[in-house]
């Protein structure tokens, strides 16, 4: 099996080797040691610090990345099926996201819903401030009300 440095896998990875390091003391990836006691990684952790970096785009903390990671046989690494299981936990959780994040586009130049009544514009979206009663913050985006 072919082994990369952690320069290699650093490149190939686009993971900085100071994060490479912290994966594996986080037991996130492993890494056998030469003689030399410089790392050497199995060609297969591309595919597990790929899990990690997608799955942290995402918003997946590294506590539940390791607790993914440790759900599979033997510590190995993911394949489809096992990302197609694992990234299922996180599907209602990305499809909220997705939510704000099209809400925040849709509304970024006009009311966000914070209750500030700064605005000629927040006397039509929030009169009274009714949003206030949904909670502190900018609530036409994180709980817009329903239409």
């Amino acid at each position: 099996m072919e082994h990369l440095t952690i320069g290699e896998l650093s490149a190939r990875s686009g993971v900085a080797p100071s994060a490479l390091r912290f994966y594996e003391r986080e037991g996130l990836i492993h890494a056998s040691r030469t003689s030399g006691n410089q790392r050497r990684y199995d060609r297969a952790e591309l595919r597990r610090v790929a899990f990690i970096k997608i799955a942290q785009q995402v918003g997946v903390s590294l506590d539940e990345i390791r607790e993914a990671l440790a759900s599979l046989p033997e510590n190995r690494t993911p394949t489809k099926a096992d990302w197609s299981r694992l990234s299922a936990r996180w599907r209602y959780r990305l499809q909220e996201r997705i939510g704000v994040l099209e809400r925040l586009r849709d509304q970024l130049s006009g009311c966000i819903g914070c209750g500030c009544l700064s605005l000629q514009r927040c006397k039509l979206v929030n009169p009274s401030d009714r949003l206030a009663v949904s909670g502190a913050g900018p609530q036409m985006i994180l709980n817009p009300p329903a239409e």
